[in-house]
């Protein structure tokens, strides 16, 4: 254990020619002088770092935090040591790189006491020294760790302790205050403040680290966990939000006061909501009130900007009916095609498509976007037809009418002949014409499946929630027995067959699968067709599991021996069918049984 005299004791000096081959080759002697404290410090500037035996001792530190502790007694102890050589100087740890990770994984170890005592010297004695360390890179991420402990009060029973930690993030709440228009356009300040509006709501999403940059859905919602608060934060939250009110302008303008809004207003939706509802009016009041063209809504105007674009989808997700009746009447309608087919704003439209699915307006706004869906395909904008499909399977509204005009779109609509090669095209987002052209010029349908594309297998996703699904089907089931293994062993395509095989009647089902005969067993050795395969089965009936289990026993040391086809072997239970035909065929009718009854409990 890294103990307090033997972990890291005063710093000794280092002899002099040491000194000297340090500095010989960057020539920086000049510019640096040792400080008493262990670290280095620029002479005439304000940043410092820590010295390579410093960030040698953080290092271990760390490596330590990765084993387990024997007890309890063993772990406050190390915590202890290490937050004894961290007192006085905690600002240059958080912002040394090293420093900084372990002290953010050190803080969740610590008691709500000494986090407030570390929060305490972070923060300093003035607003200029907390924003020193949250507009730093490294500091930042320390004072957010800082700030997420507040969510462990709840399990302390020591109020005493509480009490310094509750005060002290009051304070970094007045500091935010008193800065608010520099930190929130801050790059890395800006994560403290929205950790910030987290807490004092009361609700705690994944820390920062957990999460891949690019990876994030931008239809996903953060997963928060609740907490209880102090009253204290409640009215603390009251003022912040007024405070970030008076900087709406930056909110619009800015990408990262942008997103703090959006925090605000999820934070509040979730724990307060007539305060969200009061604050989406007063944005919404500033949004439609700001000078544009005669005749034209600001609102127009602000949608096609890529920061405040967010923060509208953020308000059209959180608000009441009335609201979005309000923006569509007086602000959006007639302008819905041309928004769509804006390479920003087409992306508040899909969530306002998203949102209207349950209310009357939804029909509105279906009869305007569905007069220029080819528009939109030309535009490449497939998450707006997408999304129009989903709310069009979700209200039962508008079904054949969309379906219509999208065999129409992809020029597959007359004659009635081409109806059943409207898969390939929707799944490869292709028109008639450019996916069955060959090299002369001529129409040759007989194309083998190659191409597709993300959107265009969630299009036909939503298409087979429809209530008729014919077209579909029949589509399907011309392709050959090769198609359909390209089409399950494909990341996009899987999930396709999947949803049409899985959503068919027993009489549909089965003349799928007898096309997919001979085919089981290279399904079973891939990655994704094993998946597939597994997802038919369950929905199968008994007669169709043994035409199955026929198709694969003979292959029974390939399967076997195959990473993926094993795990179908043993949920299939091949063996028992091979061995025990008649016990295998009882269990399975058991298995059938039973989901029939849940599926009839459902309906």
């Amino acid at each position: 254990m890294l103990e307090k005299k033997e972990a890291k004791p005063t710093i000794p000096s280092k002899s002099g020619n040491a000194k000297r081959n340090q500095n010989a080759g960057d020539g920086r002697e000049s510019k640096r002088k040792k400080t008493g404290d262990g670290t280095e410090a620029e002479v005439g500037g304000q940043s410092k770092h820590l010295d390579p035996q410093s960030v040698g001792y953080y290092r271990r530190v760390g490596e330590r935090l990765n084993e387990e502790f024997d007890d309890a007694e063993e772990k406050e102890m190390f915590v202890e040591n290490v937050l004894s050589e961290v007192k006085g100087k905690a600002r240059m740890v958080a912002m040394d790189r090293t420093g900084s990770m372990t002290l953010q994984r050190l803080l969740q170890l610590c008691s709500p006491e000494q986090v407030a005592k570390i929060m305490a010297e972070l923060g300093g004695e003035s607003c200029s020294d907390f924003k020193t360390v949250s507009c730093d890179r490294c500091g930042a991420h320390v004072m957010e760790s800082a700030v997420r402990q507040v969510s462990r009060l709840t399990v302390n029973e020591d109020e005493d302790q509480s009490e310094g930690l509750e005060i002290q993030i009051l304070s970094l709440s007045q500091a935010v205050r008193e800065s608010c228009e520099e930190l929130i356009k801050d790059t890395h300040a800006t994560h403290v403040v929205r950790t910030l509006l987290h807490v004092l709501a009361g609700c705690v999403g994944s820390p920062r680290t957990e999460s891949c940059p690019g990876a994030k859905d931008r239809n996903a919602s953060p997963q928060l966990t609740d907490f209880e608060i102090p009253t204290t934060f409640w009215y603390e939250l009251i003022s912040l939000t007024e405070t970030l009110m008076e900087n709406v302008k930056l909110s619009i303008t800015d990408s990262y006061a942008s997103a703090v809004f959006q925090t605000m207003l999820t934070v509040c939706h979730r724990k307060r909501p007539k305060l969200c509802k009061k604050l989406i009016k007063r944005i919404m009041k500033y949004l439609t009130s700001c000078p544009a063209a005669p005749g034209v809504s600001p609102l127009l105007v602000f949608l096609k900007d890529q920061a405040a674009s967010h923060l509208i989808e953020t308000i059209i997700q959180l608000s009441s009916k009335s609201i979005l009746r309000d923006l569509y009447k007086s602000h959006l309608k007639d302008c819905l095609v041309d928004l769509a087919r804006h390479p920003v704003a087409n992306f508040p439209i899909q969530r306002l498509t998203a949102s209207l699915v349950k209310t009357k307006l939804f029909l509105k706004l279906f009869d305007e976007l569905v007069q220029g869906v080819e528009a939109i395909l030309a535009a490449g904008h497939m998450g707006v037809i997408v999304q129009l499909a989903e709310s069009c399977a979700e209200s039962g509204e508008r079904q054949e009418e969309l379906m219509q005009c999208l065999l129409a779109a992809f020029h597959c609509a007359e004659p009635g002949s081409r109806h059943v090669y409207c898969l390939p095209l929707f799944m490869s987002l292709l028109t008639y014409d450019v996916y069955y052209s060959s090299a002369d010029g001529t129409v040759q349908t007989e194309v083998p499946l190659t191409s597709i594309c993300f959107h265009g297998s969630r299009l036909v996703q939503a298409l087979a929630k429809f209530k008729e699904r014919s077209i579909l089907l029949s589509s399907l089931r011309t392709l050959t027995p090769e198609d359909l293994l390209r089409l399950a062993c494909n990341p996009s395509g899987s999930h396709v067959l999947q949803a049409l095989v899985t959503t068919s009647s027993d009489k549909g089902r089965g003349k799928i699968l007898r096309r997919l005969t001979g085919q089981y067993v290279r399904m079973a050795c891939s990655r994704l067709g094993s998946r597939v395969l597994e997802a038919i089965w369950t929905s199968a009936s008994v007669s169709h599991r043994q035409s199955i289990a026929e198709d694969l026993v003979p292959s029974e040391s390939q399967l076997r021996s195959d990473q993926f086809a094993r795990h179908v072997w043993a949920k299939f239970a091949l063996s028992h069918f091979i061995h025990r035909r008649a016990q295998w065929q009882e269990i399975q009718s058991g298995d059938f049984k039973k989901r029939k009854l849940f599926s009839d409990i459902l309906e």
